[in-house]
Order: structure tokens, then C-alpha cells, then sequence
């Protein structure tokens, strides 16, 4: 039996000596490398926190103590301790595991977590009410040095210093160089630091000088301690900010992070204990290139015959290349690039996702990525438009609701001409429910002055780019996670207007976005059935093509989209035809997502449980026109 065989809850690796600790941290890394293979999911990220994980979880008491995971993806180990070892197998996939962590899971998952730099601020949430109510338990928040640059979590980690709370966050370091790496001399100020003398006579000499001569000299003392510990530990930023900074230390060194750790949970106040570490530790091909195995596809690692090594399974047998949306995207922005030297690019840290990064090597100084501050992006792109230049925002849909206020207040309301490139809208498979891009078409088609669409196929999404920097105005253009095949010719198309993709004569497909082919497809089988179904590609969601619409108010509609029904594409539709003094003539049917946050699946079975998938629409609209209308299945 292995240890990890043995670990049926946290407790049961308090008994371990360090040398079963580390040999517990190899199995969890070959568990998380095995399942993520076979499942695919975030990679680089869990096996750099291992023994991070191990040594929160030997010296604190989580569970009681309350740990809170900044974004999740790295949370992987921490399930591998919490009794879901057994489930781990089943993590992203349908009625299995969540990818993050998920109060709704276990009694260990504090705080459920999926957008970064929120951890500071929900464990500042926490330590309040822990001492409102007179309770005792230790908080602590594990960050990483992209999420920490996030304004949020700076906002918490001021409150916490003003507060003073008892809380620790843990600042996991791997890429930026805020501190020298970790060094024998960093581990002898750090144990200094945090050893009991030193905190008995750092109390002792306060509460001493404070009785003798006031406040005022106490604060110049204090300032004075604060210099040379600034100047040990290299951590003005915190320590101004009324935060204990500790560190670097080496996040890979067991002994010396639960030795530090145990001394932190005795100390009161705010902590932060920086930890440098490094991403996919374990294997050597994911340490060499951790952003390539952030996150994996299924078998995307080989093991080899020398230990820790891997290669991705491309190199044994190429997988036919196919056209993504995001790829069609930025076929786009190269070819709007080299036309016009006003356009720029912005990402927030996702230029390789958006798949940004093509157009920085292009066009290296029109290429702005802001790190994790969706926020900044937003007003800084309507800054650049207000003076002249023609940026675009690629952010994931997700994620730009982190900037809505932004978009209406520093756009929209100016009617600055920023176009915002919302990758990943619609449902995006195995994350986790906190990743879906479901709810845009609502949250923008409310907002004055800007233009929402939606392509269809890599041949619209690349023209409708072209469209939107030749607006005066803003404009949004929203696509899915995924394949971009070719729906129709690609010649004559015209972006101020939608398509007519098929005629119908018993009804049509009202659709907007990638579910156009599915729509294609459930005609075909409808056709079979006797039914004569038209498809037609809207295009635009605000404001309508109504000419488009009205062509079709004298026959049913069978309204499709990949956002939430609740103020969704089907919604601006009846609303139009409210407007027209015909809804009563008209029989409408809505098919989308309905009122529920979706769970992870593979993206095929998360649009087959709402119906958005050919047999879906075939059986929906076959009831709708024959008079028997049923519910969505969820």
C-alpha cells in the first residue's frame, strides 16, 4: 500500500516523519499527472503547490481552520488530502468532482473559487466573522503572484492591515521576481522572524516601552523596527500596507514550511508568507514550459523511460489541424494589423489564450497584456480610443464581467469605439460552472450604444472583426470555445445584415453563434420527419436585423442561442415583435440555457443537456410545431 493509499483525511498525515511527506508528495504528483492525462485539466499549476498543500495541511487544522483557494485550478492535491482520493478519477467530468474548489463538495472547501484575486478579500470576510461571533479558528489564503497584481486582492490585503485581523496569506511565487530566490541567509532572517524569542521580546520590549513613554516614541521605535526588517526581508510594499511580511522561503522545502508555518499560527495580526515555487515541478517537461501544460488536453503526456520526463502525445502521431474561433479571430487581427497601425491589442493575462500572443510577435509594440486586471483593460482601451487608436479587448467572457462597469461607464456612455473580442462565450466543458460565458448577451444587450454579434463560423468571425474597427462606436463580438467550421460560402457575405442559411416553409431556426450548424443538422432530420424548417443566421443581437425579422413573422420561430433565456437573444426577439403590435399573431419558442449555473462536462454534453445540440433542436421544435411544447432538460 502506498501512503497516498492511507490518506483518508488530512489527519492522517500528521503522523507522517518529513521523509514519508516527501515520499507522499512524489505520489500525488504521479496521481495528478496520471489523472490530468487521462482527463485533461490544469496541470503546471497542482504541481507546483504540493508541498505547499502538504504543510497547511499538517500543521493547521483545515476543516476547522479555514483555507481559501485564489482561482482553484491548483487545488488538486489539496482533493487528493480531503477525502476525495477515491472520486479523483472523476474530476472535471459529468457528475464527478469540480476542477475548483466547491463549498457544495466537501466540508474542506471553504469558499468556492474560479476568478482570481478573491481570496484575500473572502478570508478578510471570514476573520471578521470569526471574531464578531467570538469563534477560533485560523484563516489563511493562498494567492499567486498574478492574482496578488490584481486591484481586489491589494484592496483586502489594505483592509486587513487596517483591521489588524489574525489572518495569514500566502503569497505562492512562481514567475515574478519580486525577492531574490530563496537562500540559506533568507531561511535564517525568516527563522529569526518567526521564532518565539524574538516574538517574546518584539512583545515584551513594546508593551515595556509603551508604559514608559507613550505612543509617540513607541511609533518611532516601531518605524525603526520596520526599516530593518524592510530591509531584511525586502517587503515594504506589505509592511506598509500594516501586513507582517515574511520570506522568501522555498515553497518546495518541507521541513522549513512547517517549521515556519507553526511559528506563523502562534503570531497574531496579518501574515503574508511569501513562498517561491515552481510551476509543474515533478515533471521536467512541464517545468521547462509550465504555460504550455498550464492546462492539458486528454493524453497530452507520454511518459518516458527516464523519470519525470513526458512528451505531448503530438509528437507520436499528429492530430489533424482544425480552425477554432479564436483562431479565425486572430487571422483577423494580423490582417487589420498590417492595415492599419491604429489597431492594438489587449489582453488580461490571456494572450495565449486569446491567442494574442500571434499578434505580439507580429506587432510587439501595439500589444498591451495588463496581467489579471480586467478592470484596467477595459478604461485603458477607452483611453486609447479617446485619443485616436483602435484597440481591441480580447477577454473571456467570464471575465469581462469584472469589467461591466468599465464597459458601460468608460465606453459605452462616451461611445468610444473599442472593440471587445469575447473568446469562450456560451459553455466551455469541463472547468467548472464559474468559467461558462452564459450570461453576455443579457449583460450587454441592455447597455446603450453598443453593437452585439455573434458569428457563426471562422469565415464571420474574421469579417466581423473587420466590421467592428471600421464602427464609430463600441462593438462586441462574442464566440465559443472551439471548432470553426465553414457554414455556407464564404464569398458575398454582408456584416450589416443577417443570413437566410436555409428556407423553411412550416417554420424557422432563429439562431445566433456556433449553434447554427447544429441547427442545419436537426432541419435535415426534421426534414425526414416531414417538417420543412428554415434556418437563419441573425448575426445581430443588438441592435436586430428587423428587416431580417419581420421576413419571417408569418410563421412559427423557434428562437436558438448559447447564453441564459433571461434577457437573452429569444427575449430580444419578443420584445421587437411586442413593439410591432404582432406578438399575438406569432407563436415564438425559445431554446437556450435555462435559469441554472451549469456544471462541468465535456462541452458536447453540456449543449445535449440544454437541448442545443441537433437531436435537441429536432425534438424541440418537432413538439413545438406540432402543439406540444416541452420543458428544457437540464
Amino acid at each position: 500500500m502506498t501512503f497516498l493509499d492511507s490518506i483518508q483525511s488530512p489527519d492522517d498525515i500528521k503522523s507522517l516523519s518529513h521523509n514519508e511527506l516527501d515520499d507522499l508528495a512524489t505520489e500525488m504528483r504521479e496521481r495528478v499527472i496520471d489523472v490530468v492525462n487521462h482527463n485533461g485539466g490544469h496541470l503546471s499549476a497542482p504541481l507546483g503547490v504540493v508541498e505547499l498543500t502538504l504543510a497547511l495541511h499538517y500543521v493547521y487544522d483545515i476543516g476547522r481552520d479555514q483555507l481559501i483557494w485564489d482561482v482553484g485550478h491548483q487545488c488538486y492535491p489539496h482533493k487528493l488530502l480531503t477525502g476525495r482520493r477515491d472520486v479523483f478519477d472523476t474530476i472535471r467530468k459529468k457528475d464527478g468532482i469540480s476542477g475548483y474548489p466547491k463549498i457544495s463538495e466537501s466540508e474542506y472547501d471553504c469558499f468556492g473559487t474560479g476568478h482570481s484575486s478573491t481570496s484575500i478579500s473572502a478570508a478578510v470576510g471570514m476573520a471578521i466573522a470569526r471574531d464578531q461571533l467570538k469563534e477560533d479558528y485560523g484563516v489563511v489564503a493562498l494567492i499567486g503572484d498574478g492574482a496578488i497584481t490584481g486591484g481586489m486582492a491589494l484592496e483586502g490585503l489594505s483592509h486587513a492591515g487596517h483591521l489588524g485581523l489574525d489572518m495569514l496569506v500566502i503569497l505562492n511565487d512562481n514567475e515574478m521576481s519580486i525577492s531574490p530566490n530563496a537562500s540559506a541567509l533568507n531561511k535564517y532572517f525568516n527563522r529569526l522572524i518567526v521564532a518565539e524569542p524574538y516574538k517574546r521580546a518584539k512583545e515584551d520590549a513594546g508593551s515595556f516601552v509603551k508604559k514608559m513613554i507613550g505612543n509617540r516614541m513607541t511609533r518611532a521605535i516601531q518605524d525603526i523596527e520596520k526599516s530593518v526588517k524592510n530591509y531584511i526581508t525586502k517587503g515594504a510594499l506589505f509592511q506598509e500596507l500594516g501586513v507582517n511580511y515574511i520570506g522568501p522561503v522555498d515553497g518546495h522545502d518541507l521541513p522549513l514550511l512547517i517549521e515556519c508555518l507553526s511559528s506563523i499560527r502562534k503570531m497574531h495580526g496579518p501574515i503574508l508568507l511569501h513562498c517561491r515555487t515552481e510551476k509543474g515541478k515533478g515533471l521536467k517537461q512541464a517545468e521547462e514550459d509550465p504555460l504550455k501544460y498550464h492546462g492539458v488536453s486528454p493524453r497530452a503526456i507520454r511518459p518516458s523511460e527516464k523519470e519525470g520526463d513526458a512528451l505531448p502525445a503530438e509528437s507520436e502521431e499528429k492530430a489533424a489541424p482544425t480552425t477554432t474561433f479564436t483562431d479565425a479571430f486572430v487571422e483577423g487581427m494580423l490582417e487589420a494589423g498590417a492595415a492599419d497601425d491604429r489597431v492594438v491589442g489587449i489582453t488580461a493575462a490571456m494572450p495565449t489564450g486569446t491567442g494574442l500572443n500571434t499578434f505580439e510577435e507580429r506587432f510587439p509594440d501595439r500589444f498591451y497584456d495588463v496581467g489579471i486586471c480586467e478592470q484596467h483593460a477595459v478604461t485603458m482601451a477607452a483611453g486609447m480610443a479617446a485619443k485616436g487608436l483602435r484597440p481591441v479587448a480580447a477577454i473571456y467572457s467570464t471575465f469581462l464581467q469584472r469589467g461591466y462597469d468599465q464597459l458601460i461607464h468608460d465606453v459605452c456612455i462616451q461611445k468610444l469605439p473599442v472593440v471587445f473580442a469575447i473568446d469562450r462565450s456560451g459553455l466551455v466543458g469541463e472547468d467548472s460552472p464559474t468559467q461558462n460565458g452564459t450570461f453576455d448577451i443579457s449583460f450587454l444587450r441592455c447597455v446603450p450604444d453598443l453593437q452585439v454579434l455573434a458569428p457563426r463560423d471562422d469565415v464571420d468571425t474574421r469579417l466581423m472583426l473587420l466590421w467592428a474597427l471600421k464602427q464609430d462606436g463600441p462593438v462586441a463580438i462574442r464566440y465559443a470555445r472551439g471548432k470553426a467550421p465553414t457554414i455556407g460560402t464564404a464569398d458575398g457575405r454582408d456584416m450589416d445584415r443577417g443570413e437566410v442559411l436555409r428556407e423553411g416553409t412550416d417554420g424557422n431556426f432563429l439562431v445566433v453563434g456556433p449553434c447554427a450548424q447544429a441547427c442545419l443538422d436537426a432541419s435535415d432530420q426534421l426534414a425526414a420527419a416531414g417538417l420543412s424548417v428554415g434556418v437563419v443566421d441573425a448575426r445581430h443581437i443588438k441592435p436586430l436585423d428587423t428587416a431580417l425579422v419581420d421576413g419571417l413573422l408569418d410563421r412559427p420561430i423557434i428562437t436558438v442561442e448559447e447564453n441564459t433565456l433571461d434577457g437573452g437573444f429569444g427575449s430580444a426577439v419578443i420584445e421587437y415583435v411586442e413593439g410591432t403590435g404582432r406578438l399575438h399573431e406569432l407563436r415564438i419558442h425559445r431554446v437556450g440555457i435555462p435559469d441554472v449555473f451549469s456544471a462541468q462536462a465535456t462541452r458536447a454534453e453540456q449543449l445535449a443537456a440544454h437541448d442545443l445540440d441537433a437531436d435537441g433542436l429536432f425534438r424541440r421544435a418537432q413538439a413545438f410545431l406540432q402543439q406540444e411544447v416541452p420543458q428544457a432538460v437540464n
